[in-house]
């Protein structure tokens, strides 16, 4: 039997949001409303709502500069629309192919007046952006071998990648030497966010976009 049970919010949420805790609630109720009939979350992730989803997104927020920061496969807006409600100061672009997610997206930007959010229809190989973007980000999209090769090229010299991964990125950083090369990233690094904090950490793989080498 499915437990429908919608996690109650843990204390910390309002510690890492502080005065934006009540957009990001709003937001968490109507995906936990919805988000299992148009197929953006599980039917078994409601207990888990805030731990698994919304604080892993949250807690990436202090990494974004302010800038323009892409969210490729945005689908049910995690991180993108996370990080848009935690972060007002930093504009954003979700890039999403699918015309059911689309709407939802659009839908949770006008309820929840976001004037620092896009919603770009495209998958990431075809988008076409009037500017580079300065960070990219993407959660459980596919693995950096595939990931590196559709973010990379939508960043700006100098800009950076900021990925969610799992607990397996070591392992794939080794895998994607190749496409690191190719697209000229540099200083790769995994950090561990929420440490003791969250319930369940989260791992963010960041490296910089074509940083030329200074030559000696």
């Amino acid at each position: 039997m499915t437990n429908n049970t919608i996690e109650v919010e843990p204390a910390v949420a309002a510690e890492l949001l502080g005065d934006r805790i009540e957009l990001l609630r709003q937001f968490t109720e109507n995906l936990s409303a919805r988000g299992e009939e148009l197929g953006l979350i599980g039917p078994l992730e409601l207990p888990r709502i805030w731990t698994r989803h919304i604080l892993n997104c949250a807690i990436v927020a202090p990494l974004l500069r302010p800038g323009l920061v892409g969210d490729v496969g945005s689908g049910a807006g995690l991180p993108g629309l996370v990080l848009a409600v935690a972060r007002p100061d930093v504009n954003f672009a979700l890039i999403e192919p699918m015309e059911r997610r689309v709407a939802w997206l659009n839908d949770q930007v006008d309820e929840l007046g976001l004037v620092n959010v896009t919603v770009v229809r495209a998958r990431a190989e075809e988008v076409r952006l009037a500017d580079p973007l300065d960070q990219v980000t993407a959660r459980a999209v596919s693995s950096l071998q595939k990931l590196v090769p559709l973010t990379a090229p939508l960043v700006r010299p100098g800009g950076e990648l900021v990925l969610m991964k799992g607990a397996a990125v070591d392992n794939e950083i080794v895998a994607a030497q190749k496409q690191l090369r190719k697209y000229r990233i540099s200083l790769p690094e995994v950090l561990v966010l929420g440490t003791g904090v969250l319930s369940e950490e989260t791992r963010v793989f960041r490296a910089t976009v074509g940083e030329r080498v200074p030559a000696n």
